[in-house]
């Protein structure tokens, strides 16, 4: 786990790393990471980086962490930064290190994920011959980064990483690649580390046009029936607090999106869930009855959306602020597009917000949200999916970092574990990344050693990625697994059973090893429940030893997700399910 440093001993070391000394690339690497406040680097060596790694040893300033597999490090890297605001950073060699990272690449750029990606490659005098383990990374990857640097001459790499990380999280968050071929990490250069970044052409806007956000101020007054649909902007710009104050002043509803999950409180009374595909009916209905739409930090994804054309009908206007201009009128045609960062947009709209008439709207969300809670089937002879979530979330108040992978078990933590913190929830979202949720809860762990974190997992999404559950047992990181064990594919075969009627094909997963035996191998304790009673014996087990544990919980099979919008519905034809 990290060691903090005092902030004495971090002065001290600042001056060290600041020495005009004549060093190699590969050590000018971990003093411009150093300088950047990287606490700890997620990696797997291979040839290209051999001198990079040699750096490290014996370094006690640089912490690094060997996960068994690089997409393992990047998600771990991408949950570090999710829960935390800061960059994250992981090292691959050259080749099939490099794009091993690819698919958390997409993962992050996808979700506006902080990263700086650190790859390495073959000698600068043999790139472009095929030479072994060779692969153009920056090609391959250009579509999803934000930028992309291939490092021809030592002397550049301090100014390269100084860029890198100021990328990375100004403007729309994303990730930033960085390819060191493996001689330039050998040569050596006098360090210097620039104190600013100035690039050219890269200025994102920040500020808003106050005359915008004065036009939504006009449409809030004159507004009936507002909604907010808050996204993750919201959690990546800081601006929780900006929000609930803004709410508070307006009265409009809010509804958050799925990786708005934590910018809003769900104890809030106007909060009215997550929207979409397995939104609640109140958030759904709110959307497709709201006379203004206020789209913050969030960019109408069509699992929101789902039948565009007949998204928000009734809604007379729509605001959209987001940091980056290029996803206003995107998908939904904006009547007040408002440019730049969300929380310096809502400090500013809180100066002089007032509220319009919405006392009988926020009735009617308040009536809605009474008569159509979320609700499923309890059972008192299978374990449900569902009771488990709400187990989770009783027994730990809503306070733990909880990391999902993709699939069924993902859509009933969104729906039924409440979070009331920003950073508490992280999830692939866009890109839907399985093997994405248990790295993702080390990397949260390791920034957030005093904080539970809970990894919830599939058996589908478990198997992808639980070599990682070495790294657990040997460095002690308790993060506590959970995998929901349905033995299938379970929302593939929920769509096959809905859309495809009920022709399973290829989703069985009966074979999967034996999880806690699983768990055992690696070192790390195993538990399982198969009923209501062992489920809350395993997790108060789980809870109450130190360091990493696996609890696998046996559920039923044929459990689906509900509310459902299927393709090309409108988002208030839902099918309810059990509730119907």
């Amino acid at each position: 786990m990290i060691v903090q440093t005092t902030q004495k001993s971090k002065e001290q070391l600042r001056e060290e790393l600041l020495k005009p000394d004549v060093i190699t690339g590969s050590e000018a690497l971990l003093r411009s990471l150093l300088l950047e406040d990287v606490d700890c680097v997620f990696g797997y060596p291979g040839g290209a980086v051999l001198y990079i790694y040699d750096a490290m040893h014996g370094n006690p300033d640089f912490n690094h962490l060997l996960t068994r597999h690089e997409q393992g490090a990047i998600h771990a890297a991408d949950g570090y930064a999710r829960s935390t605001g800061k960059v994250g950073v992981c090292i691959a060699t050259s080749g099939p290190g490099a794009t091993n990272l690819v698919t958390g690449i997409a993962t992050a750029y996808m979700d506006s994920v902080p990263l700086v990606v650190i790859t390495g490659n073959v000698a600068t005098t043999v790139i472009g011959t095929d030479a072994f383990q060779e692969a153009d990374i920056t090609g391959i990857t250009m579509p999803i980064t934000k930028h992309s640097y291939l490092v021809r001459d030592v002397r550049d790499l301090p100014r390269i990483i100084k860029e890198a990380f100021h990328i990375a999280s100004t403007g729309r968050k994303g990730p930033v690649l960085i390819d060191i071929p493996k001689d330039v990490s050998n040569d050596a250069s006098p360090f210097y580390y620039p104190e600013k970044v100035e690039i050219r052409g890269y200025n994102p806007t920040v500020q808003p046009n106050r005359l915008q956000v004065d036009r939504m101020l006009e449409a809030i007054a004159e507004a009936e029936r507002p909604v907010i649909l808050a996204g993750g902007g919201v959690v990546y710009s800081g601006a929780a607090d900006e929000l609930i104050k803004f709410v508070n002043a307006t009265r409009i509803p809010v509804t958050t999106t799925l990786l708005g999950l934590g910018g809003f409180p769900s104890a809030h009374e106007l909060w009215l869930g997550m929207p979409g595909m397995h939104g609640t009916h109140t958030a759904n209905h709110a959307l497709q009855n709201c006379d203004l739409l206020i789209g913050i930090g969030a960019r109408f994804d069509d699992r929101v959306t789902m039948k565009v054309n007949g998204f928000a009908p009734k809604a007379k206007k729509i605001v959209h602020i987001d940091v980056d201009p290029a996803e206003i009128g995107k998908i939904v045609e904006t009547s007040i597009p408002v440019v730049g960062d969300v929380k310096t947009v809502l400090e500013l709209a809180n100066q002089k917000v007032k509220a319009g008439d919405t006392s009988a709207w926020v009735d009617w969300v308040k009536e809605n949200k009474a008569k159509y809670p979320l609700t499923y089937k309890d059972s008192d002879t299978e374990l449900k999916p569902q009771y488990v979530i709400e187990m989770l979330h009783e027994t730990t108040n809503g306070e733990a970092i909880v990391t999902t992978d993709v699939g069924q078990h993902q859509m009933w933590a969104a729906q039924y574990y409440k979070f009331n913190k920003p950073r508490s929830w992280i999830t692939s979202g866009g890109l839907g990344t399985m093997g994405f949720g248990f790295p993702s809860a080390i990397g949260a762990q390791v920034a957030n050693p005093d904080r539970l974190v809970i990894s919830i997992n599939g058996d589908g999404g478990m198997q992808m990625c639980s070599q990682e559950l070495a790294i657990c047992a040997i460095n002690k990181i308790p993060v506590k697994i959970v995998v929901i064990n349905n033995q299938v594919l379970g929302m593939v075969r929920q769509w096959q059973e809905i859309i495809y009627d009920n022709r399973y094909s290829h989703i069985d997963l009966a074979g999967s090893p034996d999880f806690v035996k699983l768990a055992e191998a690696y070192g790390v304790k195993g538990l399982r429940a198969t009923n209501k009673d062992e489920a809350r014996t395993a997790w108060k087990e789980a809870l109450d030893t130190p360091g990493p544990v696996l609890v696998e919980f046996v559920v039923r099979k044929h459990e689906n997700v509900f509310p459902m919008v299927t393709q090309g519905s409108t988002i208030d034809q839902m099918i309810m399910g059990d509730s119907e």
